[in-house]
């Protein structure tokens, strides 16, 4: 029981994010329970010294297990390419706002830019550094998480961030947001399916899940990285399926099985050794027979050549890797991030834009009518209903410009139950980044961090990253954040 003199202490220091930011008119996406807007501080301070910030507002009197567990994640995991929870704020209306970096770019939008260009008949692909520098990245930030016992689960191009220009920020930095279905792998008392099985979007599920398993593992983060990794070198989504395809209310679906083995190719056992244990094995072996579908001739060769990419390319026998078939033979971050790939010229650069202009357009501010439905998706989403979108036409070049809607399934009918708004914490962390030599080395530091006005202390660990830009390290934390999915 809080005592009546510390609560009145506490009203007395609460901040109002009115008073702090304009951000009226910018709402600039939505996130898995709110909207998103770009917000400026009325004032410059030491406090809040970045020009751009993004205040994501949590819908309701309270929040779900979803938004506790984000905040919960990001107050405690720290990296430079993590999404930065600055700080939390609760209004005397019990409304929750979150304070994130603002990033100006997504890879949703990045890729979206060159597949226009690759239909116009003037095909401009993703840089190959650009690639590369973007890849490692997200294997840095992912190999941290896993490193902490962490799964993101819900990895996919609308939710890999990417800073852009703006004086005080980290350019180029790729940063990983949406920590919503991140969840705690490290010895559950039960099955993460059954545990809450919300998973990634359908387009960059893994096998196993589509399979119904229901111990999974961090390779399923792994699976996703792959198809990003082919979609940034292709412009397309590697395992696109069409959406009135998806209709699914289980984990196992067939449609979407159907287009990874017309890509990759009916796993072999010698392949997939627990192939035929899965637990909607036999409804496969049913549909297949069912709709006489047979996969002649389909290999990852085949289908990255189509995109010249060569099959005895560095970037093809690492893309090969990502995307195995079998999780228990799947390579880990940690691994990949070793691979030849990245030890070649161009090498992996802190600014994925190094060398050139930023050609990307900025975020624009979204109508009210477009948030009301995009939070109207996200309400049907969350209380296990599969969300449509109806300006999404049947034609494939108009679905690839259609971010895939969140096909995210709670396998075992459950609901996230809304908790209570609790009282706001200060999350405020400065990311110091160590240097040594051209790169960034493995730190133990100590971490103040405020907890109703008390300080705690928390170790954490900066895993190794990239070479440098020549300028060297901007100080200030950068901006970063959002698209429709934050």
């Amino acid at each position: 029981m809080i005592d009546y003199a510390f609560k009145q202490e506490l009203a007395r220091s609460r901040e109002n994010v009115d008073d702090l930011f304009y951000y009226d008119g910018h709402k600039v996406g939505r996130g898995t329970y709110g909207h998103v807007f770009k917000a400026q501080p009325k004032v410059p301070s030491a406090k809040y010294p970045a020009k751009e910030y993004a205040l994501k507002l949590i819908e309701g009197q309270g929040f779900s297990m979803s938004a506790c567990r984000e905040i919960a994640l990001l107050r405690e995991l720290k990296h430079p390419n993590l999404i930065c929870l600055q700080r939390v704020f609760l209004t005397n209306e019990k409304k929750v706002w979150l304070l994130l970096d603002y990033a100006e770019h997504d890879l949703w939008h990045i890729i979206k830019y060159h597949r226009g260009a690759k239909a116009k008949k003037m095909p401009v692909m993703v840089p190959k550094g650009m690639v590369k520098s973007i890849l490692y990245q997200i294997l840095d930030g992912i190999h941290y998480l896993h490193s902490n016992w962490v799964l993101h689960r819900d990895l996919k191009p609308a939710n890999i961030l990417v800073m852009g220009d703006a004086p005080g920020v980290h350019r180029g930095r790729v940063k990983i947001a949406d920590m919503g279905f991140a969840r705690i792998f490290y010895n559950p008392l039960k099955p993460l399916a059954e545990l809450d099985p919300v998973v990634v979007t359908f387009w960059y599920r893994a096998p196993e899940l589509l399979l119904g398993a229901k111990h999974y593992t961090k390779a399923i983060d792994v699976w996703a990285i792959g198809c990003i990794f082919a979609e940034l070198l292709t412009a397309e989504p590697v395992f696109f399926c069409k959406e009135e395809d998806i209709k699914a209310q289980s984990p196992y679906h067939y449609d979407q099985l159907k287009r990874i083995f017309t890509v990759m190719g009916y796993p072999q056992e010698s392949e997939w050794t627990d192939f035929k244990k899965m637990p909607d094995y036999h409804k496969l072996q049913t549909d297949i027979k069912s709709s006489q579908t047979a996969f002649p001739n389909c290999s990852m060769t085949r289908y990255m050549e189509k995109h010249k990419i060569e099959s005895d390319s560095p970037q093809f026998k690492l893309l090969v890797k990502l995307l195995t078939m079998d999780p228990n033979k799947r390579i880990s971050c940690k691994d990949a991030m070793e691979e030849p790939y990245f030890k070649m010229d161009p090498k992996p650069t802190e600014d994925v834009f190094y060398k050139f202009e930023i050609p990307y357009p900025k975020r624009e501010s979204l109508p009210d009518a477009d948030i009301k439905k995009s939070l109207a998706m996200n309400i049907v989403d969350d209380q296990n209903q599969q969300a449509t979108n109806p300006q999404v036409n049947q034609a494939m070049n108009q679905q690839l410009d259609s971010e895939p809607v969140n096909k995210r399934l709670r396998m075992g009918g459950q609901q996230s139950q809304p908790m209570p708004a609790s009282m706001p914490v200060s999350a405020q962390q400065p990311m110091n980044m160590m240097q040594g030599g051209q790169q960034f080395q493995h730190q133990n530091m100590g971490k103040a961090r405020m907890m109703h006005g008390q300080p705690m202390m928390m170790r954490q660990q900066m895993p190794p990253s990239f070479q440098q830009h020549p300028q060297g390290m901007i100080q200030q934390p950068g901006g970063k954040i959002l698209s429709s999915y934050y």
